[in-house]
């Protein structure tokens, strides 16, 4: 049997490498080619070309690298056209997805989304090419199941995958210890995982640092960087005298030691929500883009875990403004009113049972696998 996937950020590296996981464990002499990263890589695909060591944001960078992306996506049509795998399974990245799909759409070859893409919080025409490309999308939140649904898609709901990696995360007590030996208050601080997400909203978020320790100078700010680039632009940016620490590789960590959060907007919400942890939620852009996102974004709340609630439990800032005062207000609020903390806590612990059920990554397997073996014997036949 013949597989191949394909992820463009970390995020989707990450969800591929647990997938290939399920799938080899049901059937280990699958054969998977894929786009992807290190994890896909490590999980025991054949990498064709690292996308997800790709990943862009802003429409000049995206310009760019716009020869490098069609020399991808012809990369990937080639073989799909050329090996027919049994499925193809697409991992969030709407930009590059939904045009690939479009390219193999009459190689037939089944197509299925795996993490589909946020079309209804904004640009939902696309959903017009998901109907018309897509064999079924895997969908990983109830809302999102109803919202394509309703829309004429087929869907399978099998739950956020990201449940099944934060089931499985097993934390460094050393370092836990160790930070949890200094004194004074800590508050996390994460900047995305993107490069233009940090040179967009780390400096604002270190701002907000700054004046949360001007009101608690017990205060102590942890910073989790995606990789070392990250982390030397932050230290790059750092105030002086602001007491504060950088660190790679140690997210799970450093969420799990803050008595509150400061987060880009993204997947990493719902890893707070799994730890409780009070948070504001920001996603800073230029002002061209934010008049433009303004006229498109049809979404009641930019993150995951109040669309979930259905209620504002993160505070959200986004747009082109400065919003370190803002940031600072929430967070010294938390810090200075135990009671309003713990209200936020307990309704985070009720939606983290109803929620965050792990075994996607499995359900997906079996499901992708089942329909798979389908196609394959009509092929044979």
């Amino acid at each position: 049997m013949k597989l191949f996937l394909s992820a463009g950020e970390p995020s989707g590296d990450l969800h591929g490498s647990n997938l290939i996981h399920s799938i080899l464990a049901k059937q280990p002499d699958a054969r998977i080619a894929a786009l992807g990263g290190d994890l896909m890589r490590g999980a025991g695909a054949e990498l064709l070309y690292p996308l997800a060591n790709l990943a862009v944001m802003g429409l000049k960078n995206v310009v760019r690298e716009l020869p490098t992306f069609f020399h991808i996506g012809n990369l990937a049509e080639r073989h799909i056209r050329t090996h027919k795998p049994d499925a193809v399974v697409l991992i969030d990245y709407p930009g590059f997805h939904l045009e690939l799909a479009k390219r193999i759409r009459d190689y037939g070859v089944p197509t299925y989304f795996f993490v589909p893409p946020q079309i209804w919080a904004w640009r939902q025409g696309r959903v017009r090419t998901v109907r018309k490309c897509f064999t079924s999308v895997l969908t990983a939140l109830p809302f999102e199941d109803e919202w394509y649904r309703a829309r004429g898609v087929t869907t399978h709901y099998i739950g956020h995958p990201y449940f099944d990696e934060l089931a499985a995360q097993r934390l460094d007590p050393g370092f836990l210890a160790h930070e949890q030996a200094k004194p004074g208050t800590r508050v996390a601080i994460l900047p995305g995982s993107r490069n233009g997400e940090v040179a967009a909203n780390a400096r604002m978020m270190l701002d907000a640092a700054r004046k949360v320790h001007a009101a608690r100078p017990d205060t102590r700010f942890l910073v989790a960087a995606f990789n070392a680039r990250q982390a030397a632009a932050v230290r790059a940016m750092l105030p002086a005298g602001l007491p504060v620490e950088v660190h790679v590789g140690r997210t799970p960590e450093v969420i799990e030691l803050a008595q509150a959060c400061v987060a880009v907007s993204g997947s990493v919400s719902l890893e707070l929500m799994y730890r409780a942890k009070p948070t504001v939620v920001v996603y800073r852009v230029g002002w061209v883009a934010a008049g433009l996102l303004a006229q498109v974004i049809k979404a009641k709340y930019m993150s995951l875990v109040n669309l979930l609630s259905d209620q504002e439990l993160y505070p959200e800032f986004s747009g082109g403004r400065d919003f370190s005062d803002g940031i600072a207000g929430h967070v010294l609020g938390w810090l200075n009113d135990p009671a309003r903390k713990a209200a936020v806590v307990e309704k985070l612990v009720a939606l983290r049972a109803r929620a965050a059920v792990p075994g996607a990554c499995e359900r997906a397997a079996a499901f992708l696998l089942n329909a798979a073996e389908q196609s394959h014997a009509r092929r044979a036949a």
